[in-house]
């Protein structure tokens, strides 16, 4: 069969910088849509919908894990780098998908996973044969301690040690996450060029940038020197969490490594490189991925992704991070994702979860740098309640029920509320549909105009038509006791974003000369008070 390799929309306008302010929508490709009944979503569930995402009004689509994979850890454990798994459909489907993409004016963003692959990968069912083959050393394997014990004292995400033995080379070989989830060794080069290789075949099938997932793991100490302890305090709820990991992740060279994948996607054009970056040295991992102009474009942090309530502190931590300094890279927020519980299930407390949703929405499209909105988010889902007998992520069952795991925030999209399991698939869903999902379905938003849906159409638009908001500085301004303040501007523009982030009303009247363009949870008449989650956006006149 011959592919059509198609260019990026809008290629050739401005086409290196679409993404600086964009609006990227993530899709979980498991619980977005099924079109083949066995109750798991696919590319073609995908495709089918890019109209609805279009209507959002975003610049772009990041795609969750589709590649071959035994799925241990549900496409993050990948096989086989340049193929699709066959649950997700085939290559032609996702070239299709990209078609549509980018016939709607939407860019497709993958995830690469660098860190690690599946136990089941060839790179590592070769490796793991001997100590002497040609990808002997494309792992990260060493020798037990003279008792038999691991190497040092690393510790994986999921529980227990770092470390799993494997008799047939008499070693034992290291993983971050699940065993079946083998560290690969990015200090060899050959590692280095085979990752690029995969990158260069997706951006070779139209793809428009990467997210790149664990960044951060992708490198180790090779010394193999213990992680100290952390101080006391904090919860911990794996052994994990006892450590600061300095010697298992967060290694220097992880940056040099970062400017190979640049020169890649730049000698492309107008291709988006994002990290994700989360743990104890965060701040200065994504400083130090994105710094200058040949390292990524952006990372994605977790300042917001496991906050346990949103707070006035919690963004300008944020904004002061992110200033704009010289050289300083550009940031990327979400308040959502796959792997942290739903945000308004943390943040909302006994408040209206759609009101709040509301306010959250607002507060997102006045942040600075890039956002990304989590499929449901657009439908004010909550946290989704699954049982323990249906709980499937290793994460969710291993520390249940200390933490609300991430089961809860991959359910399926509810697209129907009158069809069987909401509409996303004629057959019993990998995960169940909640039943409170069902009434947010995206057939009855679409119907209220004051939904959810339709209110985060708003949003996305007012982003849009403002480009203080995409791609203006970020100050901070003193308001009233309790209010969260601050002013997004470029030469000729400036906007006043004033959010209550409280329970309780807050007296403060607009400044003069500042007119309204938007508002959230604010009735007419209100007077000189802003009631709890109400959010307003002001220009300034002239």
């Amino acid at each position: 069969m011959t592919v059509q390799f198609l260019e990026s929309p809008h290629a050739g306008t401005d086409a290196a910088e679409w993404w600086r302010g964009a609006v990227v929508y993530q899709v979980y490709p498991r619980s977005f849509a099924d079109t083949n009944g066995d109750g798991i979503g696919d590319l073609k569930g995908i495709t089918q919908h890019l109209d609805h995402i279009a209507s959002l009004g975003v610049d772009a689509v990041w795609l969750s894990p589709f590649f071959t994979s035994p799925m241990k850890d549900f496409g993050y454990d990948v096989a086989d780098y340049c193929d699709v798994d066959p649950i997700f459909g085939t290559l032609a489907d996702f070239d299709a998908l990209v078609a549509k993409a980018h016939r709607l004016g939407l860019r497709i963003i993958t995830d690469l996973v660098f860190a690690h692959t599946s136990d089941q990968h060839a790179w590592f069912r070769e490796s793991r044969q001997s100590r002497s083959n040609a990808k002997a050393d494309w792992y990260v394997w060493a020798d037990a301690k003279a008792d038999g014990s691991p190497p040092s004292n690393w510790q994986s995400v999921f529980g227990g040690p770092a470390w799993t033995w494997d008799a047939r080379r008499g070693q034992y070989y290291m993983h971050n996450f699940l065993p079946e989830q083998p560290q690969l060794n990015l200090h060899l080069q050959a590692v280095q060029d085979a990752l690029l290789d995969a990158a260069r075949f997706w951006l070779d099938r139209g793809v428009d940038g990467f997210r790149f997932d664990a960044i951060n793991f992708s490198m180790h100490d090779p010394l193999l020197r213990d992680n100290p302890p952390l101080p006391p305090g904090g919860k911990r709820t794996r052994p994990f969490d006892f450590q600061d990991k300095v010697h298992n992740q967060s290694q220097p060279q992880i940056a040099d490594f970062l400017k190979r994948v640049r020169a890649l996607t730049d000698s492309y054009g107008g291709r988006f490189t994002v990290a994700e970056v989360g743990g104890d040295h965060a701040e200065r991992e994504m400083q130090a991925f994105t710094a200058g102009d040949d390292h990524l474009n952006s990372a994605y942090g977790f300042l917001y992704l496991y906050a346990p309530a949103l707070s006035d502190q919690l963004v300008r931590e944020g904004a002061e991070a992110w200033h704009g300094r010289d050289g300083q890279g550009w940031p990327s927020w979400t308040f959502s994702n796959h792997d942290a519980p739903r945000a308004i299930s943390r943040w909302a407390g006994t408040r209206d979860l759609k009101a709040f949703a509301e306010m959250a929405m607002l507060l997102l499209m006045c942040l600075r740098g890039n956002v990304f909105i989590y499929q449901g988010e657009e439908l004010a889902l909550p946290q989704a309640d699954v049982p323990f007998d249906r709980l499937v992520d290793p994460e969710a069952i291993a520390n249940w029920p200390q933490t609300l795991g991430r089961d809860g925030a991959r359910t399926p999209m509810p697209w129907s509320a009158g069809a069987a399991h909401a509409g996303f698939s004629s057959a019993e869903p990998w995960l169940p549909v909640d039943a409170r999902h069902v009434a947010l379905a995206v057939d009855r938003q679409e119907a209220d105009p004051s939904s959810m849906l339709n209110v985060t159409r708003r949003l996305v638009a007012l982003r849009k038509a403002h480009p203080a908001l995409t791609r203006g500085e970020m100050r901070l301004v003193d308001g009233a006791p309790g209010l969260l303040c601050f002013e997004r501007a470029l030469p000729g523009e400036r906007l006043l974003c004033v959010f209550n982030l409280g329970e309780q009303p807050v007296d403060w009247t607009a400044p003069a000369g500042w007119r309204v363009v938007e508002t959230v949870n604010l009735e007419a008449g209100s007077g000189g008070a802003l009631p709890p989650m109400a959010g307003l956006v002001l220009a300034a006149a002239g």
